[in-house]
């Protein structure tokens, strides 16, 4: 079992192999297709994103309604595959890591393997839990998505699982 602090280095990224459970702690991005979508839009346009990605991780979920107690609801991983359309160019700009859940495509894997990047799993099942590790949740951009928005979460010992590593070695 990894314990890492966020942002990530070179030197973790290169030391993780796939099937490598992990805990993350710090900060990470949220978003899902819609978020994906206007980013690489942005990115095509030539303009400025709302937030810089680089040496970012963003997890692909989109969260439950809060309860009064919590930072936030329930928030387990979505399916990946859906943001594989986006996730190149996003790795391309900056993005060294995902989470989510399911297989990614070729393309996504040649991407991390060419970014020296990671792809890692959430558990699925464990929206409740993901919840009790989300210290602060900030609204970055595109409020008109509502849960779906660009937000950015603190996390602490954050449980993922290697799923796609810098090599390009994939579980799937």
């Amino acid at each position: 079992m990894y314990k890492l602090e966020l942002p990530l280095t070179k030197e973790n990224i290169e030391e993780l192999k796939i099937y490598d459970r992990v805990l993350l702690t710090g900060s990470i991005l949220v978003g899902r297709d819609q978020v994906h979508s206007r980013l690489v839009a942005l990115l095509a346009a030539g303009r400025a994103l709302p937030t810089s990605i680089a040496g970012q991780i963003i997890y692909y979920m989109a969260p439950a309604g809060t309860p009064p107690s919590m930072v936030i609801g329930s928030c387990g991983p979505t399916t990946s595959a859906r943001m594989d359309p986006f996730t190149p160019a996003l790795m391309e700009a900056g993005l060294v890591a995902s989470i989510g859940k399911g297989p990614r495509s070729q393309a996504v894997i040649d991407a991390v393997k060419g970014n020296k990047g990671l792809y890692f799993v959430a558990y699925g099942g464990c929206g409740a839990l993901y919840a009790t590790k989300v210290r602060a949740k900030e609204m970055i951009a595109f409020e008109d998505l509502g849960p779906e928005a660009l937000m950015r979460l603190e996390v602490k010992d954050f449980p993922v699982i290697v799923a796609i590593d810098s090599r390009g070695t994939s579980v799937f």
